[in-house]
């Protein structure tokens, strides 16, 4: 982590970035394009892990780094939730939703092992 100076370099985020397009691909078809409520959730929710990821990032302290990654791991609980609602809706299949999902999981994984591992940073170092 040490390394890091720019959220464009978290993996965790150039993750989450890759999974928001394929939502957006995925949420632009079919009956999944016309369910408003649930495309424009999911999308949200999709940025919100990314997002959340790089607001932390540039937070001036720790304490805020980590309060924002744990909001971007809730957010990719949120997305693995909606998928089911796609894949019950048939707006997915079951392929697709386990790759979404086993990305969502992986995705949440690395946020944790960010958020763990906050605290060891020397604190000159810009995380």
């Amino acid at each position: 982590m040490a390394g890091v100076r720019r959220f464009e370099d978290w993996l965790a985020w150039k993750k989450a970035r890759a999974l928001t397009a394929e939502i957006y691909r995925l949420s632009d078809v079919g009956g999944f394009r016309r369910d408003f409520a649930l495309r424009d959730q999911v999308r949200r929710a999709a940025i919100s892990i990314m997002s959340n990821c790089a607001e932390g990032h540039e937070r001036y302290s720790r304490t805020e780094f980590k309060r924002f990654l744990s909001i971007a791991r809730g957010s990719a609980a949120e997305v693995r939730s909606q998928l089911y609602v796609a894949l019950d809706l048939s707006y997915i299949d079951s392929p697709t939703f386990a790759r979404l999902v086993q990305d969502c999981v992986e995705i949440s994984r690395m946020i944790g092992r960010m958020h763990a591992t906050v605290d060891e940073q020397q604190p000159n170092v810009q995380i």
